[in-house]
């Protein structure tokens, strides 16, 4: 029996002492502050949001403003106003080297930025239309002296003329490019055609030809290779 009450006494939750109740106490508090914290963050965004909706409008509204610059902002700033000018139809980008630096741009679409624009607010200058158009033409006309350049090289590379068009008025077109296409230049004789080198015997003709030579040089006497060559007379 005693045993028994021993074990429900024992299972019985036990008071909490002093410092369990400090410490639940501050584990309530600093759920507390973290749901305020929460809270508040969530409102400062929707203040945020409001505030940049009422922006968008008035620029929209402004027809003497082709876009609109803001001062450097947070990511989450960034990000809440370029989802209000997604929705309201505008063009946004982010500029800016580093993190604390970077801003937003809002354009219309019928003031949408161009390339070179965008590419002159990316390297943190500013864009000044004059100066974009000087250098727009100093690069057209870079290409064309380019390409000039490089055509003059060529026509200096190529022959002015060639023998076919030197001789068409002679030996007429025709025959000018035949000649071109058979005749291969000789140092010693000129030019001389091509099947005129040819040798058209057959390896056997050639064979029985040289033969018949060196069985000629055998049987003449009088010959270098007669029995007398090489002797000399007194």
């Amino acid at each position: 029996m005693a045993d028994l009450l021993g074990s429900i006494l024992n299972s019985m939750e036990k008071p909490p002492t002093v410092g369990d109740k400090e410490s639940r106490r501050k584990a309530r508090e600093q759920a507390a502050r973290m749901k305020k914290m929460q809270e508040d963050e969530k409102r400062k965004k929707a203040d945020f949001r409001k505030k940049m909706e009422k922006e968008v409008s008035d620029f929209i509204q402004d027809s003497t403003q082709p876009k609109r610059k803001y001062t450097p902002m947070g990511k989450i700033e960034r990000s809440i106003l370029h989802d209000v000018a997604e929705v309201a139809g505008l063009a946004s980008f982010s500029f800016g080297e580093d993190e604390e630096s970077r801003y937003v741009m809002l354009f219309k679409k019928e003031s949408a930025p161009t390339d070179d624009e965008l590419e002159a607010y990316r390297k943190g200058e500013e864009w000044n239309p004059q100066v974009a158009e000087q250098r727009r033409k100093l690069k057209e006309q870079a290409v064309l002296e380019e390409a000039a350049s490089l055509q003059t090289k060529q026509l200096e590379a190529s022959p002015s003329s060639n023998y076919r068009d030197k001789y068409s008025h002679l030996i007429g077109t025709s025959a000018a490019k035949d000649a071109a296409h058979t005749l291969e230049a000789n140092s010693a004789y000129g030019c001389v055609p091509v099947a005129n080198k040819r040798d058209k015997r057959s390896i056997e003709e050639a064979m029985n030809q040289i033969r018949a030579k060196k069985k000629q040089k055998l049987d003449d006497p009088t010959g270098p290779a007669g029995p007398d060559a090489g002797s000399s007379h007194s």
